[in-house]
């Protein structure tokens, strides 16, 4: 009944249906349209975002020279090894009371250190520093010529044990080996050992705690122009710890040396032997029947050869010598 009336309606108004028709299809159309245009717009941003979650993100890589490509460098892998010391020579007149100053200061802490073998580490710092300088001006060429390291020498500060000064300790130590030569840089300036140099270090230690109940008196060196070497070294031992006994000696030890370049000298112990006891009645029997060892003998029977201690002189002047060991422990001496 209802369609009969809104057809009847359409009837009796020509171009009614035709109209409704029209906003029928429109309105389909519409929505069509809108539907589409709402799908293209969520594909868009669908892909969109699916493009934006397949870009790769910008990420810093951190890349490595392997060891076998060595890339530029600033400095070659011998600048970080210690340089070897070299002999050093000042021609400038005006440093002559720069000389003198660093010397009085260095018998100064000599005096009041025992010649170093009391000095605490800051006082041994100072020292080292003191050296370093009276070596880098130094005013002689070659300090180790002849003419230069003869004569009586009394040793007024040492780096180490005084006692290591003397050719028989020297030779000791050349035995094992080690170290980098006389000379070679040490940052404390006390020295450095290495290998079997232990062994030979661990001996000194040994003899040192030894005679700790003595003292080690006067150490002296006569060096000649004909190539022999003396080395006199005063001793006062304890028999027993807390009782007034005390065996006196010098220990004099011969030996022979050998220039060979402008700081450097090889020494070679040839004997040693004691004199000057104070025991009673050992004294005389000593001086009518010196016991001398020949060292340097039995070292030929023992090892087919004698051992060579390598010192190296970097200051000299006509007072005062400084000559280094192969462990870098240098010895300071006095013209007597």
């Amino acid at each position: 009944t209802c369609s009969t009336a809104v057809y009847s309606s359409f009837v009796q108004q020509p171009g009614a249906l035709e109209l409704e028709i029209s906003k029928a299809l429109l309105s389909i159309f519409t929505s069509h349209t809108n539907t589409n245009t709402t799908t293209t717009t969520t594909t868009t941003t669908e892909k969109k975002k699916k493009n934006t979650s397949n870009t790769p993100s910008s990420t810093t890589i951190l890349h490595s020279t392997p060891s076998d490509e060595l890339g530029p460098s600033d400095y070659s892998p011998e600048d970080l090894l210690p340089p070897t010391k070299q002999l050093s020579v000042d021609i400038d007149e005006d440093d002559a009371i720069i000389r003198d100053e660093l010397k009085r200061e260095l018998l100064l802490l000599s005096s009041i250190t025992n010649r170093g073998q009391h000095s605490s580490n800051d006082e041994m710092n100072i020292v080292v520093d003191i050296v370093t300088q009276l070596e880098a001006l130094n005013p002689t060429p070659q300090p180790a010529a002849v003419f230069h390291l003869s004569g009586e020498w009394d040793l007024c500060f040492a780096s180490t044990q005084a006692f290591r000064s003397s050719p028989f300790f020297q030779s000791i130590r050349a035995i094992f080996g080690g170290g980098d030569g006389a000379g070679s840089s040490s940052s404390t300036g006390t020295g450095t050992v290495s290998g079997d140099a232990s062994m030979a270090e661990n001996a000194f230690r040994l003899h040192d705690a030894a005679t700790s109940v003595g003292k080690v008196g006067r150490v002296r060196q006569v060096i000649s122009e004909d190539g022999s070497f003396v080395s006199e070294v005063d001793l006062e031992v304890g028999v027993m710890g807390g009782l007034p006994i005390v065996v006196k000696g010098t220990v004099v030890t011969s030996a022979t040396y050998d220039v060979t370049g402008p700081e450097t000298f090889d020494l070679k112990v040839v004997s040693t032997v004691v004199k000057k006891s104070n025991v009673p009645f050992l004294d005389q029997l000593l001086d009518d029947y010196p016991l001398e060892v020949p060292v340097g003998d039995i070292y030929e029977t023992l090892r087919g050869s004698v051992p060579v201690a390598k010192l190296k002189t970097f200051y000299i002047d006509e007072a005062m010598r400084i000559t280094r060991d192969q462990d870098d422990n240098f010895y300071v001496f006095c013209r007597s």
